[in-house]
């Protein structure tokens, strides 16, 4: 009995004649040329899938599921296992996503784009960061949640803990500048570095709040949750609008 091989051409040529529409639209969908390209796909995909999370954890806090026992749990577990040493190293940690540092980096970050002219990741930037403040302030409204109550007095704060304000602009700004260095930089071990780095500042930032007792574990989570899906929004909204000008028959 003969055994038939199909070569990658062969299968790519029988996917062409059979649907040539739908993969036609999977490579437009892929390519990182043209005005909805991969970086749409990209951005939609982290879009979708941080709205997604967070409406499982905003729905979770709602009707009162197992994840605020959990919340409750290691909340107390934080409580009576802290210890001065680690206390003082999570107080630092949390600087790291405070409104001051988060200023701070913003600033730098938009004199740097003014001074490459960069405007469309200058509006990227002050709308992720200014917009990111001003949705952060409206979800604790909305939910309305209480903090743990056990915080250190230099951490206690009197409004709502859900989404963690911290975590959320942690997120929002090392994200922003983390795609901003990966897109210009081909290597991907240095990407890969990028990227690790990132992810351990904004979950240091995390643990602190949740340490401090400032959080619980869903605030933290739902802050990250957020701050993706509004830093994916801002970066693929502004880079649609670049595209389209660039792509407009008015432009040289």
């Amino acid at each position: 009995m003969e055994t038939c091989y199909v070569t990658a051409a062969e299968f790519r040529q029988f996917l062409q004649l059979r649907f040539p529409r739908q993969l036609s639209f999977v490579q437009a969908r892929l390519s990182p040329e043209g005005l909805f390209g991969l970086y749409l796909t990209i951005g939609t995909v982290f879009l979708v899938g941080a709205v997604w999370i967070f409406g499982g954890i905003s729905e979770d806090l709602i009707t009162g599921d197992p994840l605020v026992l959990v919340d409750a749990f290691i909340s107390e577990w934080f409580r009576l296992h802290s210890n001065p040493a680690f206390t003082k190293a999570m107080q630092l940690a949390s600087v790291l996503g405070s409104t001051e540092t988060v200023c701070i980096l913003s600033a730098l970050m938009g004199c740097l784009l003014l001074w490459k002219r960069q405007w469309h990741g200058l509006m990227g930037l002050v709308l992720a960061v200014a917009g990111g403040m001003l949705l952060n302030l409206l979800l604790k409204n909305l939910f309305g949640r209480a903090r743990p109550g056990w915080a250190d007095p230099l951490m206690a704060l009197t409004d709502p803990s859900f989404p963690s304000g911290h975590t959320m602009m942690a997120t929002i700004i090392y994200g922003y500048v983390a795609v901003f260095l990966i897109w210009r930089i081909a290597a991907w071990r240095w990407r890969f570095f990028i990227a690790a780095l990132t992810i351990s500042l904004i979950l240091a930032v995390a643990l602190s709040r949740m340490y401090l007792g400032a959080h619980y574990l869903s605030d933290v989570m739902g802050a990250m949750a957020a701050g993706t899906a509004w830093l994916a929004l801002c970066l693929t909204a502004v880079e649609v609008l670049r595209r389209r000008l660039m792509l407009s028959p008015g432009r040289a």
